[in-house]
């Protein structure tokens, strides 16, 4: 990672587990600014001791970064971390890009992504592929759906949204438009040592 943390400003994830948490260490790693909420602060302590900046709510994740992510369980705790007055979406607005990781079906997706355009936002439906080992190998393979223009954005290229890893490379491009509606772009980072959060 060559400096990535200070070309893209602040980035911020919501959804602090097992897997979601080894990305945003990762972010942190590579140099980026990180902001964070997770239903259970507890789970973050080891984060925010790295350099993490807590937050009180997802919407206050979504307002202080440039860039979100999201990495839940399913369909129920995606709604719970983005609807409502202290939801994502409330701290969303032009200009800003949320990547959503979580595993969750197309029809939710596509759902979020229209909710998202709403705000004056973009989105990227991003779920992966792999395990906690290969996230800390460097070798999550990520299927990234989406605008093409948001897909390209330099401030979304920056931290490796095309592949959601840093100096990345999109291996397969199998569709372009709203996340899942004609398929997903399949990519995969190629060496451990140049990927930032995968």
């Amino acid at each position: 990672m060559n400096g990535g943390g200070s070309s893209v400003g602040s980035l911020g994830f919501v959804g602090l587990g097992v897997m979601g948490g080894g990305i945003a260490r990762r972010l942190l790693d590579a140099g980026h600014e990180l902001v964070g909420y997770n239903r259970t602060k507890e789970k973050a302590r080891a984060l925010i001791e790295a350099g993490m900046s807590w937050c009180d709510s997802p919407r206050e994740a979504a307002e202080r970064s440039d860039v979100v992510f999201t990495m839940v369980t399913n369909v129920a705790a995606l709604r719970a971390v983005a609807d409502g007055a202290d939801g994502i979406l409330a701290g969303l607005g032009p200009g800003k890009v949320y990547v959503d990781m979580s595993t969750v079906g197309p029809a939710a997706s596509r759902e979020l992504a229209q909710r998202v355009r709403e705000t004056g936002a973009e989105m990227l439906d991003a779920p992966v592929s792999g395990s906690v080992a290969t996230l800390e190998e460097g070798r999550l393979s990520v299927m990234v759906g989406g605008d093409t223009a948001t897909f390209e954005r330099p401030k979304a290229k920056a931290v490796g949204i095309d592949c959601v890893v840093v100096n990345g490379e999109v291996a397969y491009r199998l569709g372009d438009d709203e996340p899942r509606r004609h398929g997903r772009f399949l990519a995969r980072q190629p060496r451990a040592e140049s990927s930032s959060i995968s």
